[in-house]
C-alpha cells in the first residue's frame, strides 16, 4: 500500500465521525459533505507524518471550515430549517446512526441555529464529541475559560428553549398518528386534544420571492392551520425524522412536505415543517417506499 492509500484509508476511517460533527454544526447534509471533502483536500496537501493525532486534527479542520461557513451565513442573513434525516418507522439506518448519536433531534438542531457561530462551534465540539476547552479555545480565537463561558451559554440556551421530548417512540407514534388522524377527518376538537396549549409550529417555505417562512404559536392557531392542509388532498407517509416519530406528505404523487413532531408529556410541543421544494427534491424519499 502506498501512502496516498494509506492516508485514503485512515480518512475513511473518520469519515462518518466527521460528517457527523459538521451536520451538527451547520444543520446542513450537503453543507457538511462540502466540509468534510475540503477537510480531505488539505489533507492531502498537509505532511501527514508530522500529525500526531490524525483524527483531532481533521475534527479540528472541519470545525474552522463550519465555522467560516457559519459565519457567512450570518453576513448574508441567512436562516432555514436544518436539514431533516429520514427514515423508515420501523427503525434507523446504520449510514445515518452516527450522524443522529446523542439524540439530535430536528429541534435542537433548531436550536442551534438561533446561536452564534462561536457559540454553536464550543458547545457541539465540547459537549457532543468531549472535545476539551484548550483545543476549541484557538478555533474560536478566545482563552480555554471564554470557550468554556461560551459552551455554558449555549447550553443554557437549549435547556431554555428546547422541550425534551419523550423518549419512547411507542409514546410519541400514537399521538402523532392521533394528530394526523384527526387532521385527516378535520376534527378540530380532536386536534386540541392532542396539542399543548402552548405548541409551536415552524414551517420554512425556502428561499423563493413568493417563498416564507413562519411561526405559528398556540393549539387553535396550529389545529386550524392542520385543517386548513387537510383541504388540500394530502397523503401522509410515517417516517422517523432525525430519530423522532414524524411524517412526509405527497401531494399528487409528490412530495409537499417533511415533518418532524415533538412529543413531550403525551401532547405535540414542537412541529418543524420543511416545505421548500428545491430541497425537498433533493430528499432520498425511496427509504420510504414499501
Amino acid at each position: 500500500m502506498n501512502d496516498n492509500d494509506w492516508l485514503a484509508e485512515r480518512f475513511e476511517e473518520q469519515r462518518s465521525h466527521l460528517r457527523a460533527v459538521a451536520y451538527r454544526m451547520l444543520g446542513s447534509l450537503s453543507e457538511a459533505d462540502d466540509a468534510v471533502q475540503e477537510a480531505w483536500l488539505r489533507l492531502s496537501r498537509t505532511d501527514a507524518s508530522q500529525v500526531e493525532n490524525l483524527g483531532g486534527w481533521l475534527t479540528t479542520v472541519v470545525a474552522r471550515i463550519s465555522l467560516n461557513t457559519l459565519r457567512s451565513r450570518k453576513v448574508r442573513h441567512e436562516t432555514h430549517l436544518p436539514d431533516p434525516i429520514l427514515d423508515r418507522p420501523d427503525g434507523v439506518d446504520p449510514e445515518n446512526e452516527a450522524l443522529l448519536a446523542d439524540s439530535v433531534g430536528l429541534a435542537l438542531l433548531v436550536v442551534l441555529e438561533t446561536m452564534p457561530p462561536a457559540e454553536r462551534l464550543a458547545f457541539v465540539l465540547h459537549d457532543m464529541f468531549a472535545v476539551p476547552f484548550d483545543e476549541i479555545a484557538p478555533i474560536v480565537d478566545r482563552t480555554p475559560q471564554a470557550a468554556r463561558k461560551l459552551a455554558s451559554r449555549a447550553r443554557a440556551r437549549i435547556q431554555g428553549e428546547r422541550a425534551v421530548p419523550d423518549a419512547d417512540l411507542a409514546t410519541q407514534r400514537r399521538v402523532t398518528e392521533a394528530f394526523l388522524a384527526a387532521a385527516h377527518e378535520g376534527d378540530f376538537e380532536a386536534l386540541l386534544e392532542v396539542l399543548d396549549p402552548d405548541v409551536v409550529l415552524r414551517a420554512d417555505f425556502g428561499a423563493l420571492p413568493t417563498a416564507e417562512s413562519r411561526v405559528v404559536r398556540g393549539a387553535q392557531a396550529v389545529a386550524s392551520q392542520a385543517m386548513f392542509y387537510s383541504q388540500i388532498g394530502l397523503e401522509m407517509r410515517p417516517a422517523l425524522v432525525n430519530g423522532a416519530v414524524g411524517a412526509v406528505s405527497l401531494r399528487d404523487g409528490k412530495p409537499f412536505s417533511v415533518a418532524a413532531v415533538t412529543v413531550n408529556g403525551g401532547r405535540i410541543v414542537e412541529m418543524d415543517f420543511l416545505v421548500d421544494r428545491e430541497r425537498l427534491a433533493q430528499l432520498d424519499l425511496t427509504i420510504l417506499d414499501d
